[in-house]
Formats: structure tokens, sequence, C-alpha cells
């Protein structure tokens, strides 16, 4: 490519001679001003402070000088980027944070001068209501917005302004058409060809309806439009708008969000993408582009729908999704396990080789091309900057990632099974009632001539008939699906059912029908649920946004990784600051997924009951450091930065031994001696406790119990850590001290918990006379007993004789009777681990206690399994645990002495 003439002028850097050889605009550059050599600071990056600096310098008297001083400054910045690119110094993030600062550097200085020209003839734009100054608020969509823009791109803007109004000047104009006279000034800037070239090309399509819409919008008018007008394409086109000038661009971005981010999981996104990639498919066949790495196949495009739809499904959920950089989105798609690491790691490859070799190809003659040059010469030209010896070469590597691509998005975006299925007749009434049934019989279903009219029954409901037509559709084909799903489950007739009740439960929320359409799989984890338990399919049904949780096994069936969770969480709520509700419902679906993954586990026979509880018990820990974090946040009359404030658990949460419904019980302390400490950590109760039983769309997060506080309902809500040990010592009855035995710190200030341990120790140690101590406890013993009557003949496992009441009655006894001669009973490890700590040191018979540790680890999953089955009491057949129960009944006559 180099002219004969190269040696006239002189390149001050070698880089220069490479930009020379592999660029004609480069070329062209230095040939028409040969003094750009010695400027060319190519031992450094062009950042925009340089760049600022530069037109500081410039003498703009009026708008040709303005214009002649951007376009000096792009010819530099662009012969700097050009020779630092192509001689390697600079990477890819280089050459995008490059060229984006330039375009926002020249619109935000262009902006201001033309803004003060502007308003010097009619005044400054004001707020109608309140007489604030208005400003112009330039939007960068795209490769812009998000960061990336291209060396030869043109810029998308969309153009908005906070509010109606008139300038405050002789000549007054409306903020609109004041507003609208300066965005064509600055299009004219930035995009007018003189005799020094331009700035950037100006695309004014994704504004408010297009062509045809005005060029400036109020806020109020862009919020209107996207809720009244706005289309599927034009949520994918936002997710990269990004402000660039103006005062209340996060205001603005408020307003769009909603439009672009749905708060459930928008997985009608999947079909919105195809049809968009379909019509762009179109396009490339037309115009026969299929050597286009931008839009063709495995081309740039695809790379960046692949982030996008995830975006969109997501992003209203997860922040962190809502990045605009490509390069930042595609390492969290591994990170959140939405796509394999090594699929994320091909795309990432493939996308900084498209753009590496999209900079060339502009390179050559300054033109916003993505497609292969025709002449030998240049593709050798090209080969050769992009460190390949041959086109030939080039074109492997660039077939190699381009089917990386296409594989990934195929995979991804694979079409929808074909509408009718083999079963559809079953559902859609189709064909012989009589030969219906048979066909339902012969797959396996016990009751068909039941199950027949309960699928009549739910075609012929009103709510099917009012779905919107695409929900319809979308049921249409996924009932089919179950039918042949549930068969395979142990009780195909129950599993169908209790799908069927999920379906009509979510069938107004198209996005959790197409969740399951897009996830065929995600049926059969469902089924194999749903037919496990009747408690999880109403769990389900009620929050079916956890159907997602069934989408990866790799997460489903994961251990728990807190330190990583609670980040997210954090994340979560700190995005969702000025809005209780939303980090409310983040709060509770947090709950929710975590409790799911678990409930896979157990069903999966994976997860040892004791293992569930603990992680049940460390995620209730988790929820209530977080909803004691936010709320002291907004307690506006909080007095130091971080509350000296604890959560004490009681009962099944301080013994580890929660359940998938347990309620919390909760002591509140502090050890504050300020003067606002009662009053401020009274508050903090309150609201901690209003968050967690509080019922919003997502739910409930705990039911609580607070009565274990001293004085009971008539105490204090919060209790200073010096009156609570008083309580203790002097004060507290017996069967407090029996609670004492199964709390520990939950959530707060650890200071405070390694006191209140202390006190709790101290307390279990004291010496007690252990005739009245067995009085207090068989007496406490017969009052719970006769508070849960069993009518039935069968046996309550919680309440009943020689059930799992008595044997924690007696594991308390043992730490309150002999703890001050055995410290170590004082460890809050668990009942089954007291037992049998208890066995060692002699105070009950090894034999005996080892039946009674199995009674109650055998009653505890009898009571788990019916818990799972929807039952409201856990009660057995009294045949099927009499020697269980013997157990227990033994031990209690032989520790308590009582019959």
């Amino acid at each position: 490519m180099e002219s004969n003439n190269a040696g006239a002028i002189a390149c001050a850097d070698p880089a220069l001679h490479v930009a020379r050889g592999f660029s004609r605009l480069a070329r062209r550059l230095l040939e028409a001003e040969p003094q750009l050599a010695a400027a060319a600071g190519c031992d450094r990056p062009f950042d925009s402070a340089e760049m600022r600096t530069f037109l500081a310098q410039q003498s703009v008297a009026d708008e040709a000088a303005l214009r002649r001083a951007l376009r000096i400054l792009r010819k530099r910045v662009m012969l700097r980027l050009i020779a630092r690119d192509l001689d390697g110094r600079a990477d890819l993030d280089e050459v995008l944070a490059t060229t984006t600062a330039l375009a926002q550097t020249a619109i935000a200085v262009a902006l201001t001068w033309l803004d003060a020209r502007l308003s010097e003839q009619h005044g400054q734009p004001r707020c109608a209501e309140s007489g604030g100054i208005q400003q112009l608020h330039v939007v960068g969509m795209g490769k812009l917005g998000g960061g990336e823009l291209n060396v030869s791109s043109d810029v998308d803007l969309i153009f908005t302004y906070p509010e109606e109004g008139e300038t405050d000047g002789a000549k007054p104009l409306s903020n609109h058409e004041y507003f609208t006279r300066l965005a064509r000034r600055l299009i004219a800037a930035l995009n007018e060809t003189t005799e020094d070239g331009h700035v950037f090309r100006v695309d004014m399509r994704l504004r408010p309806y297009g062509d045809s819409g005005p060029l400036v919008a109020s806020f109020d008018m862009l919020e209107n439009y996207l809720i009244t007008q706005g289309r599927e394409w034009e949520r994918y086109a936002w997710i990269k708008g990004r402000p660039l000038t103006g005062d209340r661009g996060a205001e603005m971005m408020e307003l769009v969000r909603p439009f672009v981010y749905r708060r459930h999981l928008d997985y009608s996104a999947f079909a919105s993408m195809r049809d968009l990639h379909r019509q762009i498919r179109r396009e490339v066949e037309r115009r026969e582009l299929f050597d286009n790495i931008k839009l063709g196949p495995g081309g740039i495009r695809e790379i960046e729908f692949i982030a996008q739809v995830f975006q969109l499904i997501r992003g209203g959920r997860d922040p962190e999704l809502r990045r605009q950089p490509t390069l930042e989105v595609l390492p969290l798609l591994a990170v959140r396990n939405l796509l394999p690491a090594p699929a994320v790691e091909e795309l990432t490859g493939a996308y900084v080789f498209l753009r590496n070799l999209e900079h060339r190809l502009q390179y050559l003659d300054d033109q916003q091309t993505h497609e292969p040059p025709k002449s030998a010469d240049d593709r050798l030209a090209v080969a050769r900057s992009m460190r390949f010896v041959d086109y030939a070469a080039l074109s492997a590597e660039l077939e190699r990632h381009r089917a990386h691509v296409t594989r990934q998005f195929d995979a991804i975006f694979a079409a929808a099974p074909p509408d009718q299925h083999a079963l559809a007749g079953l559902w859609q009434e189709a064909g012989d009632p009589e030969e219906n049934i048979a066909q339902l019989a012969s797959l396996g279903y016990r009751r068909p001539l039941e199950l027949q009219h309960r699928l009549g029954a739910m075609r012929a409901s009103p709510r099917y008939r009012q779905m919107p037509a695409a929900s319809q559709l979308r049921l249409d084909r996924l009932v089919p699906l179950a039918i042949e799903t549930a068969v395979r489950a142990s009780d195909p007739d129950t599993t169908l059912e209790r799908i069927l009740a999920l379906f009509e439960s979510i069938s107004r929320r198209e996005s959790y029908l197409a969740l399951i359409e897009e996830y065929p799989q995600a049926l059969a984890r469902l089924a194999d649920l749903v037919g496990a338990s009747q408690w999880v399919a109403q769990y389900l049904t009620q929050h079916p946004i956890l159907l997602d949780e069934l989408l990866d096994t790799r997460t489903l069936y994961a251990a728990p990784d807190w330190p990583a969770s609670v980040a997210t969480l954090h994340a979560q709520l700190d995005d969702a600051a000025a809005d209780t509700e939303r980090q409310m419902n983040i709060l509770r679906h947090f709950k929710h997924a975590h409790t799911m993954r678990l409930i896979a586990q157990d069903l999966s026979g994976t997860l040892p009951l004791e293992t569930l509880s603990d992680h049940l018990s460390d995620l209730a820990c988790v929820i209530l450091e977080e909803v004691l974090r936010v709320a002291w946040n907004e307690l506006r009359s909080r007095h130091r930065a971080d509350p000296k404030f604890a959560v004490i658990g009681y009962g099944k949460l301080g013994g580890k031994e929660l359940g998938y419904a347990s309620d919390l019980d909760l002591v509140f302390l502090y050890d504050d001696a300020a003067a606002e400490a009662p009053e401020n950590y009274a508050r903090l109760a309150q609201r901690i406790n209003a968050w967690l039983t509080s019922i919003t769309p997502a739910g409930v997060l705990y039911d609580t119990d607070l009565r274990l506080r001293p004085e009971g309902v008539s105490g204090l809500l919060v209790s200073p850590l010096e009156s609570y040990r008083e309580y203790q010592m002097k004060h507290a009855w017996v069967w407090e001290h029996q609670a004492l035995t199964r709390a520990r710190f939950a959530a707060g200030d650890k200071a405070i918990g390694r006191e209140f341990e202390a006190v709790r120790i101290a307390i279990l140690r004291q010496p007690r006379e252990l005739g009245e101590l067995k009085r207090e406890i068989v007496a406490m013993r017969k009052k719970i007993h006769d508070a849960h009557p069993n009518p039935t003949p069968l046996f309550d496992l919680k309440h009943d004789r020689g059930g799992i009441i008595e044997v924690e009655f007696i594991v308390q006894y043992l730490v309150l009777g002999y703890a001050h001669a055995h410290p170590e009973l004082t460890g809050n490890i668990g009942n089954l681990a007291l037992l049998k700590l208890a066995a060692r040191l002699g105070l009950v018979g090894e034999p005996l206690a080892q039946a009674a540790h199995d009674a109650y680890r055998r009653f505890r999953q009898l009571q788990h399994g019916l818990r799972l089955q929807g039952e409201t009491y856990a009660r057995i057949d009294p045949a099927a645990a009499a020697d269980s129960r013997r157990a227990v009944v033994q031990l209690w006559e032989e520790v308590m002495g009582e019959g």
C-alpha cells in the first residue's frame, strides 16, 4: 500500500511507518499535513483530558471555527490511534475507549459552546413550574452508549429535556423549540462534511417515532412513548442508552429502566430476539451480506444478541447485568452460570477478533465497512495488520471464530419445537373421546376419564379463553409436553394435575410459559419435584419465578456459596436503596431461590436432614443480617454508622433445626450508652420485624415469635445487654433457661454476640437442685401436652408421649442439671450430638441414649416428609413408630423418673 513518495514525509515515530503501510487514511493525513507527524505523540493514549486541552487552546469565534477545531482534533486522535493499534501498543479496550472519548468530548464541548451562543439570543430555558434552568440531555445509544464505538462509526443519539417551559430572554422560545434549534446545530457541528472532513455521522432514527418524530422530546413524552408505543426492538436498543450530557440523566434513566428491564424474569425476550434476528438475516440474504462480519452469520451482532437476551431476561432482577459494554457482560454470563465458561471464552475471543478486524477494515479508507476488501493487495494488507502471513490464514481464523459464534447462537436461540405435538389431540379434544381416554390409559395414566374431564375443563375455562393469543399458543404447545413428561413419574395422574394447576396459575404471565417452552428440560425437573411433594407444588405455584432455578443443574444441586450469594444480594439491595418494597421483594426472592435449590437437593436424596437444617438456618442468618442493615440505613434518627445491636436466635433457628416453613424465635439486644439508643433500637427492632413479616407480591420472609424476650409480651421489644444478663441471672423461669440451651447469636454486632454467649454459658453452668429442676421440666412438659391435644388415633410425632418434645426436654434437663460439672454440655451442637455426649459422660445409659438418638432422628425425618406432602399435623400410624416411641419413653422414665 505504501506510495512511492513515502520517504518525502519524515515519520518521527516507527508506529507511523506501520500506520502508513496499512492505512490509506493515515497516509493521506500525513501527506496532506506533514506537521501531524511531529505532534502525533504515539507513546501514549489520547485520553479525554488531552482532547479537552487541545480544544480549549483553539480560537473558536464562530460555528465555522468550532467545526474546524473538532475536525482537527479528530485527525489527531485518529492518526495516533491507528498508529498505536497497528503497532501493537494499544489493545482493543484502548481503541474503543479512545473513539468513545472522542465522541463524548466533541458532543460535550460543542453543546456547551452552542448552548451559550443560543442562550445569548433567547435566554436560558426554564421549567414553567419551578423556574429551574433546563439542560439538553444527549443520550448515546448503540456502541457509543456502550462505550465501545468503532473507529469509523456513526453515533446514534436521542435528545431529551426534563420539562416544558420557555426561555427567559428578550426573544423567548418554548423549551421544545429552543432545544430543537440547539440539537440541529449540534448535529451540523458533528455531521457536516467540510474541507476538514467530518467528526461523526449522526443517526437520529432511534428517537421516539423515528424519522417522523420530533427531534427532541421531554422526559414526559419519552416516558409516555415507551409505555404506550415502545416496541421490543427498542428495549434491545435502550440497553445501551447512556446520558452523555445534562444534569438529570439518572432521573431520565429511571424512567426508561422499567421499559427495558422487567421486574419479572422475561423469557419472552427469546422470541423477540429471534424475530429481530430473523429480520436481520432476511436483510443479509437480500443484500448478499454473508461476508459481513457485523451482520452476517457468526458476526458481531450475534454475540451482542447473546449478551443482550440475558440482560433483557434478568436485568430487572440483577443490576450487574445492566452493564453496557459487551466485554463486561460476557464474563458475567459465566459467573451467573447462564452460559458455560468455555462458551463465554469462545464468544469473548471471537468478539475481540472481530472488533479488531473491523477496525483494520475501516482503517483502510475511514469507511464504515464490515466487508472484506475486494483487491488482493488490500486483503494482504489487512491480513498482515492482523499478524497473519496471508489472507488465507486470516480467513481460516475468521471462519473458526464465526463457527464458534454460530454454534453458541444456535444453541441459545434454537427455534421452538413444531406446534403440533403427537399428543396435541388429547388437549385440543380432537378425535373420538373414547379413543382419547384409551390413549391416556395406554400412556400409563390410572384415571384417564378423570384426567380427560380435567383437560376439558381447563380448555373451557374463562381463564384460558381470556388469555392473550400468544400465551394461548404457548400453553397449547406445553400441555401435550406435560402429558408426555408426567407419564414418567411414579404417580403420573397426581403429577400432571399439579403441573396443570401450575400452568393455570401462570397462564397470564407469558414470560413463565416462555421459560418452560424455551427450556424443555425444566419441565422434566418440574415434574420430578411436584410429583414428589404437594408442598413443593404449592410453593412453586405461589412463587413461579422459582421455575428459573430449574434451568441449571450446576446451580440447582450445588452447595450454598454464602459469601458469593451475600455479595450479590448486597449489590441488589443497594441498587434498590430508594425503593423499600423492591428491596423487600429482593430479599424474599433470595430466600425462595435458595430454598428451591435446597428442596431439589433434598428430594433428590443428596442432602441429609441435618445438613438441610444447617443450610436453612444459615440462610435465615444471612437474611437477618441484611434486613438489619437495610432497616438501620433507612432509620432517619440513627445516631451511629453501625448499630450496636444483635439478633439472638432461639428455638429451631438457635438449634439449627429450621425447616422450610419454620418461623423464627428472636430476641433483640443492644449495648450502647447513647441517649438515643433505647428509642432508636426499639424502632429498629420494629422495622426488622416488619421487614420479615410484611406481605408483598413475593410473599413473606418469615413469621416471627418475639415472646421469648425478658418478661415476654409485656417486656420491652429490645433489651439492653446488661438488663438481659440481670434478668436471666435473677428473674428468669426454668423454661426460659431451657430455651437458652438452644439460643445463639444470629446477626448484628459480633461483640454483643460474644457477650451473649458468655451470659448463656454462665446461666447454663449454674448449679441447680436436680429434684426441683425435674419437677419444673415435667410440669412444663404436661402444660405443652395439654395445649396440643390429639383427638385422632394417630401418633403425633412432636407432641405425643414418646415424641420429639420429650427428647428435647431430656436434653435440656441434662444440660441444665450437669453443665456446672461438664462445661462441654453448653455447646450448641444439637440434640443428637448432646445425647451422645451425655452418654459418654455417663449421665445416661449408652444403649438407651443411642436408641433415643435414632428415634429422634427418625421422628424428624418422618415429620419432614409429612410437611413435604402438605400435611398440617405430623401424625402417623402408631404401629409404624412403636419401637422408636418406646425408646424415648424408656429414656424419659430413666432420666426424669416419671412415667
